[in-house]
């Protein structure tokens, strides 16, 4: 599967899991600029960089601080098989690190 068509899958795939929790969800267009989703909810904003393995950790070059602009910056990490993990952005994410990403749904909610 090409990629761009991978990452738009897992985009939309995480964008539906926020939305099932009642976020707002926006998604930024293409693979312009740090992030792919901001969510909203309860005068909450947060920024999402989505991305997707199946190997057991992904090297991260992307946008590496913690806020973007005041609001707090997360990368989610699909490593399939309902492996998905939520995390301040960081060069190495392995499998096992982060929070689970239906935990973190399931506390935001």
């Amino acid at each position: 599967m090409f990629s761009n068509k991978k990452g738009y899958r897992v985009e939309r795939k995480i964008r539906l899991m926020l939305s099932e929790s009642g976020w707002h969800v926006i998604r930024s267009g293409g693979s312009l600029g740090e992030y792919d989703l901001i969510a909203f909810k309860r005068k909450k904003c947060v920024f999402f960089q989505v991305k997707s393995t199946s190997k057991k950790s992904l090297y991260y070059y992307g946008y590496s601080k913690p806020s973007f602009f005041g609001f707090p910056f997360l990368l989610v990490v699909d490593f399939g098989y309902g492996n998905i993990r939520i995390l301040k952005p960081k060069k190495r994410v392995r499998s096992t690190e982060g929070e689970k990403f239906k935990e973190y749904l399931r506390k935001n909610t």
